[in-house]
């Protein structure tokens, strides 16, 4: 199997559990944990298990010229775009939340040929117009789940922040990656962004009211700390090794696709021609995306 496959299983894997989160975070959040203290949890539990795996790694140096990229992906990456989900996420609905976080590519695309002139071929802009409109399909005519939402403008706009500040991660932790190992990256990602988003979501973890948690909200927790968290960066930033920053990013086309799956593997949610026929446009579209262009003759 080749790296570029392992890159792209990766993306998968990490999409297929930002698929399902969705419906296990909403089961703790707000009824258990409110959202920044939710951000708490997944900031300093990953912040410990990456630092536990970087032993394993090779010993290096932060070169003192990277330690604002470093600062400014923790911010992106860690902060802003955690935040501004959960919060979100609590504010507004599920299906609002899916529809604009396929607008991340776009963002992506567009920031990587401005900030480090990455070429948008025929063949990605096609699969990324392809995969928006299987994904628009699929949430605005395949799904019927309906939630208590008290401020949704205000949470649509948060999605449109988390969107847009992971595009700006996914290419400023890019260049990170190509010169340390992805472990010394990650370990320090996610240290300085505990430390710079305690203030917002510390007094939130403080509520949280260890001794009732029932044991399914527990094993959310759990689930949120290390697949949620530290599994997807970590399946996320050994694909950016092998793969363009757009690349990774089109893979959130497959989300939607997987929270339906999980829907009807839960008895949740039936299928229908509508969702087969998104379904084959989101797939294709990632394929486009994500296939490597035959080098010119």
């Amino acid at each position: 199997m080749s790296t570029r496959t392992l890159a792209i299983l990766a993306a998968i894997g990490a999409t297929t559990i930002y698929g399902i989160n969705h419906t296990i975070a909403k089961g703790v959040m707000p009824i258990y944990v409110k959202p920044f203290g939710f951000i708490m949890l997944r900031l300093a539990g990953a912040t410990i298990l990456f630092w536990a795996i970087s032993f394993f790694a090779p010993r290096e140096k932060i070169e003192k010229k990277d330690w604002g990229r470093l600062l400014l992906c923790a911010i992106t990456g860690m902060g802003i775009n955690m935040l501004s989900f959960f919060k979100g996420l609590a504010l507004s609905t599920p299906i609002n939340s899916a529809v604009l976080i396929t607008l991340s590519p776009i963002f992506v695309v567009g920031l990587s040929a401005i900030l480090i002139k990455e070429k948008i071929t025929l063949q990605k802009g096609i699969g990324i117009a392809i995969g928006f409109i299987g994904a628009v399909t699929l949430i605005l005519f395949g799904v019927e789940v309906r939630q208590d939402a008290p401020n949704i403008p205000l949470g649509n706009l948060l999605f449109i922040v988390n969107a847009v500040t992971y595009g700006i991660y996914l290419i400023l932790v890019k260049k990170l990656i190509e010169k340390y190992h992805p472990f010394t990256v990650m370990k320090w990602l996610f240290l300085i962004g505990t430390i710079i988003c305690s203030p917002i979501t510390l007094p939130e973890f403080l509520e949280i009211e260890w001794n009732s948690l029932p044991v399914n909200a527990l094993g959310g927790i759990i689930f949120v700390i290390v697949c949620t968290t530290f599994l997807t960066y970590l399946f996320n930033i050994y694909a950016l090794t092998k793969l363009k920053a757009s690349t990774v990013s089109s893979f959130v086309y497959l989300q939607p696709l997987i929270g339906i799956i999980f829907a009807i593997l839960a008895g949740k949610d039936q299928i229908t021609t509508l969702k087969i026929v998104a379904t084959l446009l989101i797939m294709f579209g990632v394929y486009l995306t994500s296939k490597k262009p035959k080098p010119n003759l």
